[in-house]
């Protein structure tokens, strides 16, 4: 039984009311942490203020060895990080020690990125008014951060958030998703270790009124948040003059061309619309193919899910675990009626297992334009089928989406790939391989409901920081 506190300007604070942690898989509690309030937020911004003159005193030397000393942490006990994550989120063993990986990765990232935040010299007299004139820019902390982040990748998502904030001398305070409270604490506790003002480290776990109070506070200066649309359109709406950082999710689409390796892609199609049970925003979703393939790929699609194991996330063997809650399961099993009532065929999958929240892994065939599996975001082991004719109509199907974070293409035509990459209406296109594919250190974000900003840690430092511009007149 995992029994955390959460932590105000690093102090650990425990309360009588708790949020119960449930492991997806048996719906058993496996851990608790006190509930937090708006009353916490307001005491972490007052401690934040003292944390961010604490971090101005460290030096960008200082920063990379506080950084790197967390990733050491984090490395030594990658273990004890990945069971949490299993308990919490009900990610296979597998999926969860790769999360950790990443996790080490992006603070590593962020680490030395803290070396790099410079400046660049101004050809002031490059202006007719500018003669006599020398002139260069810094970048110096933002202020404090409010950081929010979703179930899915609660350690590495929380990695990407707060550790570019310490690398960019920003004070921030956590709210992680109130299902998955565990791991974040734990990396929490482990900046705190290696020697991060105490002041500048506070993670409140709680709910919506939490949220509230740290993306509406006068004194938070950058938001940066994972998670829905709907959320992320209220939080811009109330959140004021800040700096905002947003990462809302997509339906993402899969382009196979007729001249793709229909082998590769559909084995690569596989591992991103079933990892973690779906649940992730770049995950696999909707599959477009050409006509005249169309037959022999959908074919390796079932040859591929065929091989797939699903069941207990703690056992080595486990491809796909459960999906989060049983009232998710119940959402996507209504979007597959829907589906089906318009025209598409359920080929493969389309129930529970064992569990209640062990979905077998899907496929849905002949998927109507106008069906919610097409056009919203389906976050479950579920991967859609539609042909095409060209690739003029993909890009359009691709585009017809109110999200664009990233897409796939498979193709050996440069023209088609180019057309995707001038035209799509996305974040990041990658070829010859799945829209799941990430980098931790890439520019990584996308574009209409996906979201505003980047990620990676060179990146967001970028919203942590704010200009200063300096001239000298040498005329006088």
């Amino acid at each position: 039984m995992y029994k955390l506190p959460f932590y105000v300007g690093g102090q650990p604070v425990e309360k009588e009311e708790k949020i119960d942690v449930i492991y997806p898989y048996t719906q058993e509690k496996i851990g608790e942490v006190p509930k937090g309030s708006p009353e916490d937020v307001e005491k972490a911004v007052e401690k934040a203020k003292i944390g961010l003159k604490k971090l101005k005193e460290l030096t960008a030397y200082e920063k990379y060895k506080i950084l790197l000393k967390v990733a050491n942490f984090l490395e030594e006990r990658q273990e004890d990080f990945a069971k949490a994550i299993v308990y919490e989120v009900g990610k296979t063993i597998r999926e969860a020690r790769t999360e950790v990986q990443r996790a080490i990765n992006t603070i590593t990232f962020s680490a030395e990125e803290a070396k790099r935040i410079g400046g660049e010299y101004l050809p002031i007299d490059a202006s007719p008014n500018g003669v006599g004139k020398r002139g260069f820019y810094f970048r110096e902390p933002a202020g404090i951060a409010a950081c929010i982040t979703p179930f899915n990748f609660p350690l590495n998502l929380t990695a990407h958030k707060i550790a570019p904030a310490i690398a960019a001398g920003c004070p921030f305070i956590l709210k992680p998703s109130e299902r998955t409270p565990i791991s974040p604490i734990m990396l929490c506790e482990l900046f705190l270790e290696a020697g991060v003002p105490a002041e500048a480290v506070s993670v409140i776990p709680g709910f919506a009124d939490v949220g509230q109070a740290m993306t509406t506070h006068p004194d938070v200066r950058v938001v940066s948040f994972t998670g829905s649309l709907k959320v992320g359109e209220i939080i811009a709406k109330q959140a004021g003059l800040k700096k905002l950082v947003m990462e809302l999710g997509s339906n993402s689409a899969v382009v196979v061309d007729e001249d793709a390796n229909l082998e590769i892609a559909a084995k690569k199609a596989v591992l991103g619309g079933f990892a973690v049970a779906g649940q992730v925003c770049i995950s696999v979703q909707r599959i477009l193919v050409h006509e005249k393939v169309a037959d022999k790929f959908q074919k390796l699609l079932e040859e591929e899910v065929s091989k797939l194991k699903f069941g207990d996330p703690m056992n080595e063997e486990t491809d796909v675990g459960p999906i989060i809650a049983v009232d998710e399961v119940n959402r996507i099993q209504s979007w597959i009626q829907e589906a089906v009532q318009k025209g598409a065929k359920v080929v493969k999958g389309g129930e529970c297992a064992e569990c209640k929240t062990v979905f077998k892994p899907t496929i849905v065939s002949d998927i109507p334009e106008d069906a919610k599996l097409f056009y919203e975001e389906a976050f479950a082991p579920v991967v859609t089928v539609k042909r095409f004719k060209d690739i003029d109509e993909a890009l359009k199907l691709v585009n017809k989406s109110n999200y664009g974070l990233q897409v796939g293409v498979f193709t050996n035509n440069i023209k088609n790939a180019w057309k995707f990459i001038e035209n799509a209406q996305v974040g990041g296109v990658i070829i010859n391989d799945i829209p799941t594919f990430r980098a931790d250190h890439m520019p990584y974000g996308g574009v209409k409901g996906s979201g505003i900003g980047r990620e990676g840690p060179k990146f967001a430092i970028e919203d942590y920081t704010e200009i200063k511009t300096v001239m000298f007149d040498l005329n006088t």
